[in-house]
């Protein structure tokens, strides 16, 4: 998906780019690329949210919906942090 996003936005907002990877056959290995540093990337926003949040397995036994909650928190600051530094440059 994240992946899909970065070659949506490089059409019409970096032509350049777009058309000298396309041109070049690299847009395959570098939309793969930019998909390995959003994992990574999120990853590791998750794991740091989580852990300064107090989000732990513990929490996950004793209320759900709270580690629910804020899980799902994490995920959208994450998502975004992502998307403006990796996603949309």
């Amino acid at each position: 998906m994240r992946r899909q996003r970065r070659l949506i936005y490089l059409k019409p907002h970096r032509k350049v780019l777009y058309y000298n990877l396309l041109t070049s056959v690299k847009l395959h290995s570098h939309l793969t690329y930019t998909e390995e540093q959003i994992q990574q990337l999120f990853s590791r926003l998750v794991k740091q949210y989580a852990k300064k949040e107090g989000v732990t397995e513990q929490l996950k036994a004793t209320d759900i919906m709270l580690w629910v909650q804020k899980m799902n928190s994490i995920r959208t600051a994450a998502t975004e942090i992502v998307c403006k530094d990796v996603v949309f440059v």
